[in-house]
């Protein structure tokens, strides 16, 4: 004889699993409306030198690849030798920090001399400004995806400085199956600066009782560890898991990391964070509720309350939560909004053609 809480946990398996087909099935056929129109495409050869972040560098190789004659990808260490070899028209680097040796900013300039156009795009900004305006000047061209960083490459001589915002990889961040191991109410992916943390040790008590996936390093620094240590996963996950959560979740929250000069920081600028992080695109991209801190450039990509939610204390995001949480269908239906919004405008073959066609006419003038 199956017990009561046996034939319960059953009911509520099977409820959660069609809810989850239905979510699934919902976007998939949005994705399926979708025009599809090609993408444009330029006559040159890119040499893509990649910062090591698979859901970024997979997604601008693949990106470019759709739409320029020929992307080829190299390793920091091996770019002088490469592009002496290849003769590529354009160099594009990725951040340059972090996994890059100590002379490539002199195998930069070597091939700036050569007459190697060579561009950098940014996107740890503003958080390495001790770092990257020197690094900037070893380029014809620099992208940031932060409004603030613009003024600051412009006045250490470079002249095309551009902002231009991530997107995300379609192939890698999509609507999936998630299965019962990836499933919550609430998740959050992300290390926990000190902002992070103390959001999460004033919503302890409220997430009492709720399915809850805390998921990155450093949350020992929770006041309220031991209290939120059933939530925790420490450490890194790869993107392939990242998406499986963020599809199994109702609710994934996105809080911006602070901006002061620090421990987590290299910003003795102080500049401040403007734009959205690349994670924006990223959450919105599997068709999962998301639920942001505001940025000021927010509204250029999506709009607060159609294809994404936001707050701006603890108490706005508990009541946002709530509410949620008891309306699926409304729920459901943002979140698809915000799939089709990031497909339809913020993948790489979206946001690459505006890179390349900066980089060529100025190359051209």
């Amino acid at each position: 004889m199956v017990s009561l809480s046996k034939r319960t946990g059953q009911k509520e398996g099977y409820r959660a699993g069609y809810s989850e087909g239905y979510r699934l099935g919902g976007c998939r056929a949005l994705i399926d409306r979708i025009p599809t129109e090609p993408p444009p495409y330029f006559n040159v050869k890119v040499m893509y030198v990649p910062q090591g972040f698979e859901s970024i560098d997979e997604g601008v190789s693949s990106g470019l690849g759709k739409i320029v004659r020929e992307c080829i990808v190299v390793r920091p260490e091996q770019v002088l030798e490469a592009a002496l070899q290849q003769r590529p028209d354009i160099i594009l680097v990725m951040n340059g920090l972090h996994v890059f040796p100590d002379d490539f900013q002199h195998s930069m300039t070597q091939l700036r001399e050569a007459g190697f156009r060579t561009a950098i795009w940014f996107v740890d900004d503003p958080y390495f400004t001790e770092e990257t305006p020197g690094l900037a000047q070893h380029f014809d061209v620099v992208f940031t995806h932060e409004l603030s960083c613009v003024p600051l490459y412009q006045s250490v001589g470079v002249r095309e400085v551009y902002y231009l915002p991530l997107g995300v990889h379609p192939e890698l961040f999509t609507p999936l199956m998630a299965g019962p191991a990836y499933r919550s109410d609430i998740c959050f992916i992300g290390n926990a600066f000190r902002n992070r943390a103390a959001l999460f040790d004033e919503l302890a008590p409220f997430l009492k009782g709720k399915q809850v996936r805390i998921i990155g390093g450093y949350w020992e620094r929770l006041a309220r560890y031991k209290e939120l240590s059933p939530f925790i996963h420490s450490g890194f996950i790869p993107p392939a898991e990242t998406v499986k959560f963020y599809n199994g979740a109702k609710i994934v929250i996105n809080l911006h990391r602070p901006t002061q000069s620090g421990d987590d920081n290299r910003n003795s600028l102080n500049l401040p964070g403007r734009s959205i992080n690349p994670r924006t695109f990223e959450i919105n991209a599997c068709g999962t509720l998301q639920i942001t801190d505001i940025r000021e450039d927010l509204s250029h990509y999506y709009t607060p309350g159609i294809d994404i939610e936001t707050f701006g204390s603890v108490q706005e995001l508990k009541h946002k939560i709530s509410y949620y949480l008891s309306q699926e269908d409304q729920r459901r239906s943002i979140a698809q909004r915000a799939l089709q919004t990031t497909m339809t405008r913020h993948t790489y073959v979206h946001r690459l053609p505006e890179l390349l066609t900066l980089i060529e006419a100025q190359r051209l003038n």
